[in-house]
């Protein structure tokens, strides 16, 4: 089955997922040549290792509360609250509660 990814002009619902947290995965919602943006579905105590994103990067947090580290940088982020990235700063992530949070990753910029 494909998965299906927003086109453009088409609204995405991004509102906290509340009780269906726990029975969400993490999922792009839409992707083209020069963006990525994906919903991150994080249980408490679930990190992500250091890695590197191939692109500036936006994290909002919607909900929960989420430890995101930089360059030996850790630096807490709750429902509401966003975070900019340089391209291929190294970091963390580590949910501290239930949480989602909206990625955003620039693939390539535009000439």
């Amino acid at each position: 089955m494909a998965i299906h990814h927003a086109a453009a002009g088409e609204v995405i619902d991004v509102r906290p997922l509340k009780q269906k947290i726990a029975e969400t995965k993490t999922t792009t919602l839409l992707k083209t040549s020069v963006m990525e943006v994906l919903r991150l579905v994080m249980p408490a105590g679930k990190s992500i290792a250091e890695h590197k994103a191939p692109g500036e990067i936006t994290v909002h947090c919607l909900e929960g509360k989420i430890v995101f580290t930089s360059d030996g940088n850790a630096q807490e982020l709750v429902a509401g609250e966003l975070l900019y990235l340089d391209a291929a700063v190294p970091h963390a992530v580590e949910a501290v509660e239930d949480s989602s949070a909206l990625v955003t990753i620039l693939l390539s910029k535009r000439a």
